[in-house]
């Protein structure tokens, strides 16, 4: 073999390898793009949004791989709110990073990592406020719902169709629930699976009645309709009687949140009459273990009155 021959080869092999470099690269770019539409599609079960532009796909994607992605978001799914992981744990940061640079300059730098600290809990906080909301507001659907249940179920329609019927004619948050559980359905997914994922959804003992009744009724038969009929009855009396206790419980709920309010604002006003007052208490470990355990008595006693002033029903 001559010298040309070994050349001509040689740049071949490499034009060739060349060209399936570019052609696998290709391959791979277009599967991941591809993969992480596919994951969007599959993760995100509410309805899909009008013109609005998802941020942070690539730090969601990273969040749903973790575990304590995948738990943010169920919770977010929970909350009804149209955000992803990605969006909110970058909200809450930037919240935390704020709160930190204020405390700082505020009051002294001691305050700032437990500002930052406060922001963290702040919103977790508010997914579960959000989360209490709509459970709230679901379970005073229950009635209206399982009265249409036992219309539909009289009238000769199967309980899968009147799932979907229920979730065409309610409101939210009642009507996109039923929707999801439904889309399920409709996938092939089981009652049980569906009913059950709607219960750990949005957990309440009016819910898992509801739940173990229709599920009981699928499996054995039976009259369904007189049960979702009795059950409409009690649904309505343990709603008043929700609203009632809640009435009664409003001014415990607000002392609660009053009184980690009165001690910073205690903070502000010490620092307003004397300058400099925090930063100088804080500059040793005896003051900042004080502020420390001052904080954590604030803490237990929000907690001990939200404790005593709950009431299950």
């Amino acid at each position: 073999m001559d010298l040309s021959t070994l050349v001509a080869l040689t740049t071949g092999a490499t034009l060739l390898a060349c060209v399936l470099a570019v052609v696998g690269l290709h391959a791979h770019t277009t599967g991941r793009a591809q993969r992480a539409e596919l994951v969007d599609r599959l993760t995100y079960t509410g309805p899909a949004p009008a013109g609005r532009r998802r941020r942070f796909p690539n730090l969601d994607r990273r969040l749903r791989r973790t575990k304590t992605g995948r738990r943010l978001e169920r919770r977010l799914a929970a909350t009804g709110l149209d955000v992803t992981p990605g969006e909110f744990f970058a909200a809450m940061l930037a919240v935390t990073a704020a709160l930190w640079l204020i405390g700082q300059a505020a009051l002294a730098p001691f305050f700032g990592p437990l500002a930052g600290l406060l922001g963290i809990w702040a919103a977790l906080q508010f997914l579960t406020w959000q989360r209490q909301k709509r459970i709230e507001k679901f379970i005073n659907q229950l009635p209206e719902l399982a009265r249409i249940l036992a219309n539909a179920t009289q009238a000769g329609l199967a309980l899968r169709t009147a799932i979907g019927m229920a979730a065409e004619e309610l409101e939210a948050p009642a009507g996109e629930e039923l929707g999801k559980v439904a889309h399920q359905l409709a996938l092939g997914a089981s009652m049980d699976d569906a009913l059950g994922e709607l219960a750990d959804r949005l957990p309440s003992r009016e819910l898992v009645v509801l739940v173990t009744t229709l599920v009981l009724s699928n499996r054995a038969g039976g009259q369904v309709v007189s049960a979702l009929r009795n059950l409409t009855e009690t649904l309505e009396e343990r709603k008043e009687t929700r609203r009632e206790i809640r009435t009664q419980l409003s001014q415990v709920t607000m002392t609660s949140y009053a009184v980690p309010v009165l001690g910073v604002g205690a903070l502000f006003l010490m620092n307003g009459v004397r300058s400099g007052a925090l930063e100088r208490m804080t500059g040793s470990p005896a003051g900042q273990i004080a502020v420390i355990i001052a904080f954590a008595l604030y803490a237990v006693g929000f907690f001990l009155i939200r404790r005593l002033s709950r009431i299950d029903v």
